[in-house]
């Protein structure tokens, strides 16, 4: 499960990207309660970190923790009961973005993307082949 580091740390600056958004939202669309407020900047600054550590040493653990945290970001207005404000919104897209960007490293750590995958001699992809046949039988 090794990679190279740089392969997708794209991936990782996105993330930091836009916990870096979620970190000023408050300023930026003056968040009214202090305690969604307080949870914004703790979990935006949470994500800096991890996503800060993944740039520098890759682990794995640390694309679980940026889901885990980019679903609680897209969870938090309900749990602590704000909904319907622009908050909500703003937590609601960005943690999806980030748990999604969080997956799609792992995905990529599991299964490689098109291009590291082996190939025919026609140029198709030897595990694309495979996982299109295994669904379609």
């Amino acid at each position: 499960m090794r990679r190279n580091q740089r392969q997708h740390a794209i991936l990782e600056i996105y993330q930091l990207a836009l916990a870096a958004f979620l970190f000023v939202s408050p300023w930026l669309f003056a968040f009214a309660h202090g305690t969604l407020r307080i949870d914004t900047w703790i979990s935006a600054a949470v994500v800096v970190g991890v996503s800060a550590v993944a740039l520098i040493a890759f682990r794995e653990w640390e694309e679980w923790i940026a889901c885990a945290l980019g679903l609680w970001i897209a969870v938090s207005p309900w749990v602590l009961g704000f909904q319907h404000t622009a908050a909500m919104f703003i937590n609601l897209a960005v943690g999806i973005l980030i748990a999604y960007l969080a997956l799609l490293q792992l995905w990529l750590i599991h299964y490689g993307s098109p291009a590291e995958s082996p190939t025919y001699k026609n140029g198709n992809s030897v595990r694309w082949e495979h996982i299109l046949s295994q669904m379609l039988s």
